[in-house]
């Protein structure tokens, strides 16, 4: 009796509105998930227009082109024999909602729109998504033309059901769905849900990992079961960055982790695991509480299994202890990846940081300098799209980085912006720590900008404000602090400009700033 399924979860980076390189890595995760035997393949949320598309969602082009791709998907080779489980907006009477798409061998199975929204801190679904609150009712959502042509189905399942296969039963959930006190995971289970999926735009905040973990352990101890989760990774065009973190778990035990913070754009993991695990672990914990729903779940039949007739002998993952990182490694990878995402999509050439010495801005450059590190790491690892990338950046095809120090001179550049207020101390600082991870350093006196703006004032007013030290007001100290930091800051972005165009090479440079976040103060210098 077949019994074994071998099962897929990945962590994609999408672009927001990048249909063409989000259909070419949802079909890469495919690929790479036949080709472990998996039979079944879950995505993150939204993965085929990009979970931060903001407004665009109300754009009929959005919802246009997200089905575009879900045609070239069904029509595609690879989506053959697995059942894909993807993300997409879909208007249904009208109204909007953030939807799971599970098809098979150019069939829809079904369409499970989110029930509980992420509405809360930086989250504000509910702006352009409405929940689906009919709990266990499905109706039919008919298919668009484009669709109907591929499939010859005129309308499929919508709404709350779950899909059963000849060997078992997966259920779904999206996103903020685990982390609700109502989660659907709870009563798949008692109704005999032994699958259950969580698709998810997760972004990183620190010790988070620790609580997806918790929660999915939590899951499948409860009531036993089979949680395979996926998260978006990268940033996708907004200022956040999503982690990943992708994993599976049985019964309380993660058996397989993805990475956290990673330059590859496609990660796949997969697992075999044994049905009559959960089955065991249900009959000896859970039987008592498992018994009939009130409203059972409406179960979508297709003929397909996700197990074999001859696996007996085929090897079961087996738990792992989760890696966490430390937060100070929490500290340096996440931003760096973000810095690496934001300055490949921007179409510059680099960053430039002014650097004065002090703790927040050599706390930047020692994240552009821990982006660098990872950027080799990844190409000693194999990682061609990260070569390519980095080529472009450098504007020579044939470049290879050899060192991050020596990527860090080709791509950052800092600068120490001294007036006459300013310390010997902290220009040595900014000129140590630019040697030690190898940025291109430049010295810039800014006195003479300084004081063709107050020659401006005095000629207009015939005043000359004066330091607090020489004599000068409250206000007047204030201004003099001002007029240099807006300088610096103006100074900076024509740096940023034209610093690549006065050594001969092409491209601008983004502008880092720093802060420190207990000041509540942020300057562009």
């Amino acid at each position: 009796m077949g019994r074994k399924v071998n099962v897929a979860t990945c962590s994609l980076n999408q672009w927001s509105l990048d249909f063409e390189g989000n259909l070419e890595r949802i079909l890469k995760s495919i690929e790479i998930a036949k080709a472990h035997g998996a039979k079944y393949r879950l995505g993150p949320e939204l993965e085929i227009c990009g979970y931060g598309c903001a407004d665009h969602f109300y754009e009929s082009d959005t919802l246009l082109h997200s089905f575009e791709v879900l045609r070239k998907l069904l029509e595609s080779p690879v989506t053959q024999d697995i059942i894909c489980d993807v993300g997409m907006p879909i208007m249904h009477h009208n109204v909007r909602y953030n939807c799971r798409v599970l098809f098979l061998n150019r069939n829809i199975l079904l369409i499970r729109p989110k029930m509980l929204m992420a509405n809360h801190g930086i989250y504000r679904e509910m702006r352009w998504f409405s929940p689906w609150n009919q709990l266990r009712k499905v109706e039919e959502y008919f298919l668009p033309r484009m669709i109907q042509e591929v499939t010859g189905q005129d309308t499929v399942p919508f709404g709350d059901c779950v899909l059963s296969t000849k060997d078992t039963c997966i259920g779904t959930e999206i996103c903020a769905e685990l982390w609700n006190p109502r989660s659907p995971h709870i009563q798949m289970g008692l109704d005999g849900v032994e699958i259950f999926t969580n698709s998810s735009a997760s972004h990183h905040e620190l010790r988070k990992a620790d609580q997806r973990v918790n929660l999915v352990k939590s899951a499948t101890t409860k009531t036993g079961g089979i949680y395979l989760y996926a998260n978006q990774r990268g940033c996708d065009g907004d200022r956040l960055y999503y982690d990943g973190c992708a994993m599976v778990a049985i019964n309380g035990d993660i058996v397989a982790q993805g990475a956290q913070f990673s330059l590859n754009d496609v990660e796949v993991i997969t697992a075999t695991l044994d049905l009559e695990d959960v089955r065991s672990y249900r009959g000896e914990i859970c039987q008592p509480h498992m018994e009939s729903e009130h409203k059972p779940c409406h179960r979508v039949k297709v003929d397909f299994s996700l197990s074999s007739g001859n696996d007996i002998y085929l090897p079961t993952h087996q738990p792992i202890t989760w890696h966490f990182h430390t937060p100070e490694e929490e500290i340096s990878l996440g931003p760096a990846c973000w810095l690496w995402d934001y300055l490949r999509r921007s179409g510059q050439a680099g960053f430039l940081l002014p650097l004065s010495g002090g703790v927040d801005s050599s706390s930047t450059a020692c994240i552009v300098y821990s982006m660098c590190v990872l950027l080799c790491q990844a190409i000693e690892g194999g990682n061609s799209q990260v070569l390519k990338d980095v080529r472009w950046l450098v504007g020579d095809e044939s470049y290879r980085p050899q060192h991050p120090k020596e990527l860090c001179g080709r791509i950052f550049t800092t600068c120490y912006m001294a007036s006459e207020n300013s310390s010997v101390d902290t220009c040595n600082r900014a000129k140590d720590l630019a040697n030690q991870i190898g940025s291109t350093h430049m010295n810039i006196n800014i006195d003479m900008a300084v004081k063709g703006i107050l020659g401006i004032f005095s000629l207009v007013t015939g005043r000359l404000p004066q330091f607090r030290t020489n004599g000068g007001s409250h206000r007047e100290n204030l201004a003099l602090q001002n007029v240099q930091a807006r300088v610096r800051m103006v100074l900076a972005y024509l740096f940023a400009q034209l610093s690549l165009w006065a050594r001969g090479k092409p491209g601008g440079l983004l502008v880092l700033g720093s802060a420190n976040v207990d000041e509540r103060y942020y300057w562009s210098y």
